[in-house]
């Protein structure tokens, strides 16, 4: 083994040698370097040895005599030193740092040959090399340069000691001569110029490499710096890893000892560095939060597996524990746990462990419950708002839990909870087939399975409702539970009667064509306010405007939104629904309900219109729309917006007009896995923030930025009256599309002096 690693680090020393003499990648050298060996006829190694000096110790080399001649039996002789293609003129050869190192199978003598041959050369007078302890402290493997007794003195570092070293090995970033002198005791004196590299294997720092300059801090050039990086590579080879692995039986038994869910991960390496993680065994109490069998899990990968948990904050200490090679205990992450199509949150206590070259990860859900109450009343209201409910039954015991509405949903009490069995007994006669046909899909197919049926209370009355149910299986994959929700669509289903008799009754005449429309657009009209709800925050004032087509048969889908959240955060939206008509109407109260219905929750902007674009890729028309999503915070202006395919917000402020930038993101109902980014501002008092809809600047013969800007310009500084300046947009309008438009004006109002 210690042979394999000296080949391989001859190679890797010829190959940077190559691609610095030659002014190329590492990989076109590496290749040249090869095909030089093709040609010579003896192995990679031997000739690598041959371009750094050292082909007296090169593994694998053929110690017998060469012909001094150009050829010999088996091939082209070896090539002497000019097969390295000289440099630029009057370029100094490179050097040939430590030379002797993968050779050397002493760490001492390794690194005087690093001192002597690689960072002499470059002014330095001491290298030293730490090696990573397991309790998180540090010792000094090696050094060379440094006198004998503050040697000793720094021969372990305690893990609460922050020297450049430990900020090294911990996570930090490279350090160079240049950089600012470090504070505290130091190895070589606290004003010494140095250079601080980690030693990294299989991606995770086993140490660090420390070089020391005597006077003032040489500048580094970019061949320096890589001649260092290569010998900080050497170090690692040299020092080994320090952790021996851990024979697979034995990591069985730890993980099946621990009293927390567990798993064990292999990393995922590329470039030198973990990028993802393989699930190699879960421990027999680990349960998969979205319901699968463990057996499911073994060799998937983390990423695919918890994608959205590991965008939320699961991934970033499992790749800072396995660099670092420190654990990591009691981190209290907020998750989401998503697949298909349910999403779990979650609040976790974890611990991450080195196991080896693997990871131990345990978790435990959290007993603090600060915060709880108020999260409880957001889904409950949130529930509310929407008119959904969840329960979970166990056909095995017979326990039923019901959240909240349910029992108003079924007009019964809640110790009277309705088993999905005994479902069909509560509802429609002409509905039962399908309901039985829903409990034999999920109960014996073991399929998750939807229906909507008209639910028939104690009291006569009926509620049409669609209920979507799952099942949860243990280990064996037999059923172990039923989760699920009901959604009351009484309301969506009234109006979907009063489109549809509509539609039928005005078909076949353009008289009824026009009453269609009146519909659409009155319907538009009853669901958006004609002025926007008290804010209920001293400062802040709002206006809105909503005009309609010009044409009648052109009534679309734009809608607008003003509503206080009860963290007191206001929500500011506008959106515009591809296409006109009834379609397009119904299409907006989908999207603007599930807005407001979601808005309460205290998610972000961006979080927003991720849910509101799976609410119309759900659609069955499958809605494509445009939106843009403000959260403003009343006390200090500041405000945060995302957009889907949408214009920009403007901000108005005494100075001038300000178009606010674009954050990333796709329009409603484009693409199943859409994300939409967030951006920040802040309002001062005076300034106003304008969201408008296309219908208000666009026009066929020019771009929609020259005609925003021309409006701006043309109505100048909001004054005073927010009314009467949204009228006068209106009014200026430049477009000519006969569009519909919904503007909405909110200001920051300067604070009245004390009386």
């Amino acid at each position: 083994m210690r042979s394999e690693e000296g080949a391989r680090a001859v190679v890797d020393l010829a190959t940077g040698m190559l691609a610095e003499r030659l002014t190329v990648s590492p990989a076109e050298a590496a290749a040249r370097l090869a095909a030089l060996a093709r040609e010579a006829g003896v192995p990679v190694a031997t000739l690598a040895a041959d371009i750094v000096g050292r082909t007296d110790e090169a593994p694998g080399r053929d110690d017998r005599p060469r012909p001094s001649g150009p050829h010999t039996a088996s091939g082209p002789a070896v090539p002497p030193a000019p097969a390295v293609p000289p440099g630029p003129v009057g370029a100094p050869a490179p050097p040939a740092p430590a030379r002797a190192l993968a050779a050397v199978p002493d760490l001492a003598g390794a690194v005087e040959a690093v001192l002597r041959q690689g960072a002499a050369p470059l002014g330095a007078h001491a290298v030293l090399v730490w090696q990573r302890l397991p309790g998180g402290g540090l010792a000094l493997a090696a050094q060379a340069g440094l006198p004998l007794a503050e040697a000793e003195s720094w021969s372990r570092v305690p893990p609460g000691v922050d020297t450049p070293a430990r900020q090294a090995v911990t996570g930090g970033e490279d350090r160079w001569p240049d950089a600012p002198a470090p504070t505290g005791p130091v190895a070589g004196g606290a004003g010494t110029p140095r250079a601080v590299l980690p030693l990294l294997a299989d991606g995770r720092r086993l140490g660090a490499l420390e070089v020391l300059w005597p006077g003032p801090a040489p500048v580094l050039g970019p061949p320096q710096r890589r001649r260092l990086r290569a010998l900080a590579d050497l170090c690692a080879t040299v020092l080994g890893h320090p952790e021996p692995p851990v024979p697979p039986d034995r990591e069985a038994d730890l993980l099946d000892g621990l009293l927390d869910p567990a798993m064990l991960l292999a990393p995922v390496l590329r470039d030198g560095r973990a990028v993802d993680f393989t699930v190699l065994r879960t421990n027999r109490l680990f349960r998969d939060p979205l319901g699968r069998p463990r057996a499911g899990l073994d060799g998937t990968s983390l990423l695919e597996t918890y994608p959205m948990a590991c965008a939320t904050g699961l991934l970033e200490p499992l790749l800072r524990a396995h660099e670092t090679g420190e654990p990591r205990t009691d981190d209290r992450l907020r998750l989401v746990f998503q697949g298909g199509g349910i999403a779990v949150p979650a609040v976790l206590r974890i611990a991450v462990a080195p196991l080896g070259p693997h990871l131990l990860l345990s978790w435990q859900r959290d007993t603090d419950r600060s915060g709880e109450p108020e999260q409880t009343d957001l889904l409950r209201q949130a529930q509310r708002l929407a008119r959904v409910a969840g329960f979970e039954e166990q056909p095995g015991s017979g326990r039923i839990l019901w959240s909240e509405g349910l029992s108003e949903l079924f007009g019964l009490p809640p110790e009277s909870a309705v088993p999905l069995a005994r479902l069909s007994r509560h509802v429609h006669l002409d509905d039962g087939p399908a309901v039985r046909r829903l409990v034999d899909t999920v109960q014996h197919r073991l399929r998750t399975a939807s229906a909507v049926f008209r639910l028939v209370r104690p009291d006569g009355s009926q509620r049409y409702t669609r209920v979507i149910a799952e099942p949860v299986l243990d280990e064996e994959g037999r059923l172990a539970a039923i989760r699920g929700a009901y959604h009351d669509v009484s309301a969506q289903h009234w109006t979907e009667v009063a489109l549809g008799a509509t539609r039928a009754r005005l078909a076949d005449s353009e008289q009824e064509t026009a009453e269609r429309e009146q519909l659409a657009l009155r319907l538009q009209q009853a669901i958006l306010p004609a002025a926007p709800p008290p804010l209920g925050a001293p400062g802040l004032r709002a206006a809105v405007r909503y005009r309609p087509a010009a044409k009648r048969e052109r009534v679309g889908g734009d809608w607008y939104d003003v509503m206080v959240l009860p963290d007191r955060q206001v929500l500011l939206a506008v959106g515009d629904v591809a296409g006109h008509g009834v379609g397009a109407a119904t299409g907006m109260v989908a999207l603007r309900h599930a807005l407001r219905g979601l808005a309460v929750t205290g998610a972000g902007p961006g979080r927003l219109l991720e849910w509101a674009n799976i609410v119309a890729l759900r659609e069955p028309e499958q809605v494509t729309a445009t939106a843009v999503c403000v959260l403003l915070v009343p006390d200090d202006g500041s405000l945060r917006w995302a957009r889907a395919g949408h214009l920009p917000p403007i901000r108005l402020a005494p100075g001038g007009a300000e178009v606010l930038p674009l954050p990333h993101g796709v329009l409603l109902g484009a693409l199943a896995d859409a994300e939409y980014e967030e951006y920040t501002a802040r309002l001062v008092p005076g300034d106003v923030l304008l969201l408008y809809t296309d219908g208000l600047v666009e026009r066929r013969d020019r771009p929609v930025e020259e005609s925003v800007d021309q409006l701006i310009r043309a109505a100048g500084p909001p004054g005073p009256d927010l009314e009467r300046y949204l009228d006068l947009l209106l009014e200026l309008s430049p477009a000519d599309t006969d569009d519909d438009t919904c503007l909405v004006a909110v200001r920051i109002e300067r604070a009245e002096p004390p009386g």
